[in-house]
């Protein structure tokens, strides 16, 4: 049976830029995304993301806002995953990467979006988490069994 893997995503913002993590594993190898993790049986999303960036970070997290929910699906069991991203512009502590997952930059947010090597879903979905102006981001990303994007929907 094909589960989903609940997992979490989170922009922190400074100024005009955003912390991004250069990857050095798979999922995402070679990409840049936002610190992130799975969810662990009896956590909840928040408490996910605030432990994902201090294990991947150093930053302790304050406050967090919900800024998306995506799925992605493919046909391989691997590829199916239940997303919750948020942002935070209130953390504290002193930054250091945990190079197991990647490197970390502090980008300038047009920089992410634009002109660095992002995943497929993530440059759909980022400038609309990353956007104040707009609502809570929902949509559904589907995949081929290459994991090439073929189709999303907006919810």
């Amino acid at each position: 049976m094909i589960q989903r893997i609940p997992s979490v995503l989170v922009y922190a913002r400074h100024d005009n830029a955003v912390l991004v993590m250069h990857r050095n594993k798979d999922p995402n190898l070679g990409l840049w995304v936002a610190p992130g993790g799975k969810i662990e049986l009896e956590e909840a999303p928040q408490d996910t993301a605030k432990r994902e960036m201090l294990e991947e970070t150093g930053l302790v997290v304050d406050a967090l806002t919900l800024r998306g929910i995506c799925t992605e699906v493919s046909p391989r069991s691997d590829w199916q995953w239940f997303l919750f991203i948020f942002e935070t512009f209130s953390f504290s502590g002193e930054l250091h990467a945990d190079l197991r997952e990647g490197e970390l930059a502090w980008m300038p947010v047009e920089t992410y979006l634009h002109e660095v090597s992002i995943p497929q879903a993530d440059k759909i979905f980022a400038p609309q988490v990353l956007d104040s102006r707009t609502s809570l981001f929902q949509a559904k990303f589907v995949y081929d069994a290459d994991l090439k994007l073929v189709e999303w929907v907006r919810y």
